[in-house]
Order: C-alpha cells, then sequence, then structure tokens
C-alpha cells in the first residue's frame, strides 16, 4: 500500500480523444505520508512525522492501553484484542486499530473514536453505553 503518489492514469484520455499530458510533477509537499497502520503492542510507539509548514504531529506505531469512556469519565484500560474494522476486514486479523475498530477491553467491547496514526493516543467508547 503506498498511497502516496495518486494522480491521473497516463493511459486514459481527456474527454475528447486527446491523450492529457502532465503539467508538472507533485511537488514533495503535496505527496504525502504512508498510513501510519497501528497495531497492538506490549509499550506505546510513537514517530514524530514532520508535516508542511514545519509543524509536528505523532504518529502511533503501537499501542498497549486505550483511554476509555465510561458513565465515570475515563478510564485508561489495557487493550486486549481487535475484534472487527469498518476499513478492512483483514485489519482484526493484522492486530491494526483505526477509527471506528471495534476493540476488546477489561470493561468489555469499545469502539475507537479518534483517528489513530494523527493523534498518538487512542480514545474509545464502551459499546453498551449508546
Amino acid at each position: 500500500m503506498s498511497g502516496r503518489m495518486h494522480g491521473r492514469s497516463r493511459t486514459k484520455s481527456s474527454g475528447n480523444g486527446k491523450r492529457v499530458s502532465k503539467f508538472r510533477d507533485k511537488r514533495r509537499s503535496e505527496i504525502g505520508n504512508f498510513p501510519a497502520e497501528t497495531k497492538m503492542g506490549a509499550s506505546k510507539g510513537i514517530s514524530s512525522i514532520r508535516r508542511r509548514g514545519g509543524s509536528i504531529t505523532a504518529k502511533l506505531k503501537r499501542a498497549a492501553e486505550v483511554n476509555l469512556l465510561t458513565k465515570d469519565g475515563y478510564k485508561k484500560m489495557a487493550i486486549k484484542g481487535v475484534l472487527e474494522s469498518k476499513d478492512n476486514k483483514n485489519f482484526a486479523r493484522l492486530n491494526i486499530i483505526t477509527k471506528g475498530t471495534i476493540i476488546n477491553t477489561d470493561l468489555g467491547k469499545a469502539v475507537v473514536l479518534n483517528r489513530v496514526g494523527r493523534d498518538g493516543t487512542i480514545n474509545a467508547r464502551l459499546l453498551e453505553q449508546q
């Protein structure tokens, strides 16, 4: 999964039969990065990424704990496993955590609320609390 160099197809026509000629190549700031693919792990693994303009964001690579929203507020719980993912059915097998993934914790099933690869933490809500 590269996900870096998307653009128009070189073989398709422009709609009127004429071939499309490329105006310019992508610039470095337009290329983007590889997906984070945050996995379950024994320790927390964060890598920092330089964004456009020099700002730095955290990219979560491994996680063992989740900030779980309960009726009493947030609690830090251990992640037991990844049950299912709406993004890709193989993500559950590979233990990859994304937004909307259903994970298993000590208090029960929870759904991930944030974009994990961009925030550096995992926030989730118990499913029984809908």
